[in-house]
């Protein structure tokens, strides 16, 4: 079963609607639903709240590290309440998935995204689950430019209307699943998550 359901982003008001903070969109929203407070934890350096989600007690994080110190957070809450790799969720932004995909998978590398590269190094292990929202690249949204794509610049902007809609549309097709993914219905999650984009 899951235990930590952990959103990436960057902390402070600049970064709130930007593509990279993602993961973030998706923790808030769990928050509201579970009538949960995401407070202030210095031991973590994370905004963190323990949640009753589908009958199951979680920790939700978003670490306020700066995504490539992400595992310091992630990783000092898990060891602190001594949690496994396979029992963690990480939600993120992902470049590789247009916007309105997100796909469910257990381990694999971090295509570069410097959140994940920071966790695996932290936990020492790939073996932990992400939970992959698509935010597109800017090679295809964004062709009219010339020369090599600026992905820093484009991860630190906020979508366009047509991008934030599916957005939007695929957290809540991960908040739909998310009772299988907290009590380790993962097989199950993955085939309704990923049906569901046909």
């Amino acid at each position: 079963m899951i235990k930590v359901i952990a959103g990436l982003g960057n902390p402070g008001p600049e970064y709130v609607t930007t593509r990279h903070n993602a993961g973030f969109w998706l923790i808030d929203q769990l928050a509201r639903d579970a009538g949960a407070t995401l407070r202030h934890e210095p031991r973590f350096n994370a905004l963190v709240a323990k949640a009753r989600l589908y009958g199951n007690d979680v920790w939700l994080i978003e670490p306020q590290t700066f995504m490539n110190r992400s595992g310091f957070s992630v990783a000092g809450l898990a060891r602190f309440f001594k949690i496994l790799p396979d029992e963690i969720l990480v939600a993120h932004d992902e470049l590789d998935l247009p916007p309105g995909i997100v796909k469910l998978k257990r381990g694999g590398g971090t295509g570069g995204h410097n959140g994940l590269k920071d966790i695996t190094a932290q936990l020492t292990t790939p073996d932990y689950w992400r939970l992959r929202i698509g935010i597109g690249h800017p090679r295809e949204l964004l062709p009219q430019a010339s020369g090599k794509p600026d992905v820093v610049n484009f991860v630190l902007k906020a979508p366009r209307r047509e991008e934030q809609e599916p957005i939007d549309a695929a957290i809540e097709r991960s908040l739909a699943v998310m009772p299988q993914i907290v009590q380790g219905e993962s097989e199950r999650a993955m085939m309704n998550l990923h049906r569901s984009e046909d």
